[in-house]
């Protein structure tokens, strides 16, 4: 058993890392403003006395103290719209890099051994070579959330360094699934909901790219943990094939049960400003210590749109 802290713990992606946590049998702190995800999504925890939840910013003061005695800190929260660093780049620079590096300094200042950071495959930007491998140089990033994402990593690689911790740095290719509040297909959903005859994708429709299932990411991410033992341990996650946005879009009205839709393009390669067209990570390095992809692009949106509909 193990104590974990989990920053971000109530969104999305987190909450799912809480679920396994718990099913592991660690004991769980989870440090979460609420401004992205919800107490709602830690509610079957609530009477196994296995979490505890401190609502708190981590730019704020007052949560430092949490870290005595722990194992392992996830690192999950994020300000993650790379769509709005464009317009304000400002809270991505706060609540990214410096954020994490306020994560850094408590491990330090209390012994906490272990980090597991979740990264972007934007940090590779509009890159040469596809599938993309961990090695992949140059790193320029075309969006202000792609470089907060490297910037954090340069980060946690001197840390580990500087101050004998380990950490565990994933890059996630699209991650989608139940409780996602974020992304293309709940863009849809929404859409869809407001006028079920006619659909605005963003760009040309034909951006394409590589999506997984939450549940399986996470298990990545684990099966990374338990697997490899460096200093610092870099990993790409995701499917092994990908996706266009089109292709989405009919199955998100397929499973809203909607006949005829009309699509409306709002034009160009990019959807908006710092949006890669094509991106497929490769996983061959997970893959060489033993872990295996456990569903297609394809599978994994429609399971996701299933349960966002659920």
């Amino acid at each position: 058993m193990m104590f974990c802290i989990v920053t971000g713990g109530a969104g999305f992606i987190g909450s799912h890392v809480v679920d396994a946590l718990v099913a592991a049998g660690d004991d769980v702190l989870v440090i979460d403003d609420c401004s992205a995800g919800t107490e709602r999504n830690l509610a079957r925890h609530a009477a196994g006395g296995q979490v505890t939840f401190v609502r708190q910013n981590l730019l704020d003061d007052g949560w430092q103290e949490h870290f005595a005695g722990a194992d392992r800190v996830y690192h999950i929260a994020a300000d993650p719209d790379v769509r709005q660093s464009a317009v304000t780049p400002d809270s991505q620079i706060r609540n990214n890099i410096m954020a994490t590096h306020r994560v850094l300094e408590a491990m330090r200042a209390y012994g906490v051994p272990e980090l597991v950071f979740t990264s972007t495959s934007t940090i590779y930007g509009d890159a040469a070579v596809i599938p993309t491998p961990e090695t992949y140089t140059p790193l320029e990033p075309i969006s202000v959330y792609g470089a907060t994402k490297l910037a954090c990593e340069a980060l946690i690689s001197s840390y580990c360094h500087s101050f004998g911790m380990t950490a565990w740095v994933y890059r996630f290719a699209n991650i989608i699934g139940e409780r996602s509040g974020h992304g293309v297909i709940s863009d849809f959903i929404r859409k869809l909901r407001e006028n079920p005859r006619e659909l605005e994708i963003l760009g040309d429709g034909r951006q394409t790219k590589s999506y997984l299932e939450v549940g399986g990411c996470v298990r990545a991410v684990q099966f990374g943990i338990e697997h490899s033992h460096d200093t610092v341990n870099t990993f790409n996650i995701g499917s092994e094939d990908w996706i266009d946005v089109v292709r989405i879009a009919d199955i998100v009205t397929e499973e809203m049960g909607l006949s005829g839709v009309r699509y409306r393009f709002t034009g160009g390669a990019r959807g908006w400003v710092g949006d890669v067209p094509r991106m497929q990570l490769s996983v061959e390095r997970l893959k060489s210590l033993g872990w295996r992809c456990p569903t297609t692009s394809e599978e994994s949106v429609r399971t996701a749109v299933r349960a966002m509909l659920g």
